[in-house]
């Protein structure tokens, strides 16, 4: 038979396996919350740095925007300055072309020396409008042409029955362009719709 400390030997041999098997299941336990834990807080860090990534991404995107914007506006503005950079020099070449087309028209074909003057003028004038235009420089002489508020002046406004309402009847001075700018307008001298006969009789008759 066996006896009663022979069992009770058996039992106190059996509480260490039983507690060892306990203390694993929770070393285990503890094992899988850590891991749980830390493939967490990877997954937190990996979405934080993915949107790190997409906010640089999207700053780069528009400080390349702002790049290209900035070349094209400087482009333009080098272009502006050499289309126009002639703009003063034409303006003080105007009165010039002035004086030698008022001096033209002066100028009498009665005599061989006149002639030979107004020859040489034209030639100049000539010469210092080919100059102009080869800087963009363009005349305008809208002599017959329907009135345009942006490129000319009127100076008068004058009843015709010959003309078209609205016409350039006479060019006081002619106007310029650079580069399809408005340098200085056309002065001339536009047509209105001449009064009824009507109201001529009635006029003379006052």
């Amino acid at each position: 038979m066996v006896s009663e400390e022979q069992v009770d030997q058996e039992s106190i041999n059996e509480q260490p396996v039983e507690v060892e098997e306990g203390l694993v299941g929770e070393i285990v336990e503890e094992d899988s919350v850590t891991i749980e834990s830390e493939g967490d807080g990877l997954q937190a860090q990996l979405e934080a740095a993915n949107t790190r990534a997409d906010d640089n991404w999207e700053k780069l995107l528009l400080a390349k925007a702002d790049v290209e914007n900035i070349r094209r506006r400087t482009q333009k503005d080098i272009e502006k300055a050499h289309r126009f950079s002639v703009e003063k020099f034409a303006k003080d070449m105007l009165p010039v072309v002035d004086s030698l087309e008022m001096g033209l028209s002066a100028v009498a074909d009665s005599s061989s020396e006149e002639g030979a003057l107004k020859e040489g003028m034209e030639l100049t004038l000539k010469q210092l409008l080919d100059s102009l235009k080869k800087s963009g420089v363009e005349q305008l002489d809208p002599i017959s042409e329907v009135f345009n508020a942006e490129l000319h002046q009127a100076i008068s406004i004058v009843p015709s029955a010959e003309h078209e309402p609205n016409t350039v009847m006479q060019v006081f001075q002619k106007g310029y362009t650079l580069n399809s700018r408005l340098l200085r307008p056309a002065m001339v001298i536009v047509s209105q719709p001449a009064p009824p006969v009507d109201a001529k009789k009635i006029d003379e008759q006052a």
